[in-house]
């Protein structure tokens, strides 16, 4: 149904009251030949009151696309980024299925552990430099690993 006239996007189509924390494939686009898929990596459940905190987001931003824009698929990924629910976080990658991109994003977390500074967060490199938790955002991480791996 479009609302002012327009359609609506894929992520509004997912039934939020019934979505749950998990890994996720949300869309396949064919763009020139190629596919582009949308992961969603959700790490709390919509509309519960139980959001992550924004210096967590910050961080987990930082050091799990600075992994998985340093994996093996660097030139295959096109974005990673929090959903302003804060929620969750969007991973958008080329010619990855699903397997392939919950393989990478389990191993960049575990590489996310070994960071004992933060990439990018310095006031030249980062718009909110001072807004991080790197001990929070790891653990964050690790508790996600073991909800998407049973």
């Amino acid at each position: 149904m479009k609302q002012n006239g327009l359609k609506p996007i894929a992520s509004f189509l997912i039934d939020h009251t019934k979505h749950d924390i998990g890994f996720y494939l949300t869309t396949i686009q064919d763009i020139s030949g190629r596919k582009v898929y949308t992961y969603d990596l959700r790490f709390r459940r919509p509309n519960q009151g139980d959001y992550l905190d924004n210096a967590v987001i910050h961080s987990i931003e930082h050091i799990l696309a600075a992994t998985i824009r340093n994996s093996q698929y660097s030139d295959l990924v096109l974005y990673f980024g929090p959903m302003g629910c804060r929620t969750g976080f969007d991973l958008l990658l080329v010619d990855i299925d699903y397997d392939a991109a919950k393989d990478l994003v389990i191993k960049s977390i575990d590489r996310c552990q070994d960071f004992e500074t933060l990439p990018g967060a310095t006031a030249q490199e980062c718009g909110n430099y001072q807004e991080h938790d790197l001990a929070r955002a790891k653990q964050e991480l690790i508790r996600y690993k073991q909800i998407i791996l049973n």
